[in-house]
Formats: C-alpha cells, sequence, structure tokens
C-alpha cells in the first residue's frame, strides 16, 4: 500500500506567475536565457506587492517580451499553484536563499500581434534570443527541475495549442 505524497508548505515557495504565449498557429513563446544558454523557458517571474495573477503576468510579458497587454488576449488561467523544487546546487543560492522554490499560477495569452511587436532587449534583458515552438519541444529544451511544471501547463492549455 503507499501513500499519498505529503503536502508542500505553500510558504516556503516564491510565488510567481508563468505564461504561456500562444500564437495564432498554436506555437508558443521560447526565450533562450540568458545565465542558462541551454535552457529555454516561457516568460515568468514574480508577484510585487498587491498585485494579481493577470496583472503581474502583463508586467512580466511587456517586461520581458516588450508585448503590449493590448496585444493579447486572455484564454485561460490555472486557479492552484503548480509547484517546482529548485536542484540541489542552486537551493540556498537562488532569490537570496529565501525560497525552496516556485509556486507558479499560470496564464495562457493569445498572441494578437505580429512578430516583429516582440522585443527581448527590455532592460533588464533576460533572453539571448526568442523563438516559437511546439509546446513538445519546448518541454523538451526546458531545465529539468522545471519540466513537470511545463508539462502540467500546458496540458491545462491543450485546447489553445491549436491554429486559431
Amino acid at each position: 500500500m503507499t501513500s499519498a505524497p505529503p503536502e508542500r508548505d505553500l510558504s516556503l515557495y516564491r510565488p510567481c506567475v508563468g505564461l504561456a504565449l500562444i500564437n495564432r498557429e498554436g506555437l508558443v513563446f521560447a526565450g533562450r536565457r540568458l545565465d542558462a544558454p541551454d535552457a529555454w523557458q516561457m516568460p515568468q517571474g514574480g508577484f510585487d506587492k498587491g498585485e494579481t495573477a493577470l496583472e503581474c503576468g502583463l508586467r512580466e510579458l511587456r517586461e520581458e517580451t516588450g508585448v503590449k497587454k493590448s496585444r493579447v488576449e486572455l484564454l485561460a488561467s490555472t486557479e492552484d499553484w503548480i509547484c517546482y523544487d529548485l536542484p540541489d546546487h542552486l537551493m540556498g543560492k537562488a532569490w537570496g536563499g529565501k525560497w525552496r522554490g516556485q509556486k507558479q499560477k499560470w496564464l495562457a495569452l493569445r498572441f494578437l500581434g505580429e512578430d516583429s511587436e516582440v522585443d527581448i532587449t527590455q532592460k533588464p534583458v533576460e533572453f539571448s534570443e526568442w523563438r516559437w515552438m511546439r509546446a513538445e519541444a519546448l518541454i523538451a529544451d526546458i531545465v529539468s527541475f522545471k519540466r513537470p511544471v511545463y508539462e502540467e501547463a500546458l496540458r491545462r492549455f491543450a485546447p489553445y495549442l491549436k491554429p486559431s
């Protein structure tokens, strides 16, 4: 007989929003991280005091991609937190050692603009390059410790990962 895994203490996780920016072809925005050139990821970032998940997500989207809120449509969001733990080599280093990992609310956003509107040179720059990817390819290219979160978020957003 197996027992259920213990509940996570969510107070140990940094609150964050993750963004699945999906274009008309059903492809997902991915940026190559400046600090980890082998890692691609979707935009994400921590909450500022008093922000809702949507407010945080739209701010992070603008900061990381230059995409304005008028150029996206909210498709779906997760109500619950999806968490990941940092690997041992980052534990105690990332975010000043305050957090064990991140708890994320996820938003699926339809990109209504043109590729020329994406500008990853916003300061501080997070990505060295970007591209549209199929969900499966993005999951394969994400750092391994974030893979279960990406699998879960993209599974939930699967209905939107088709051409519109």
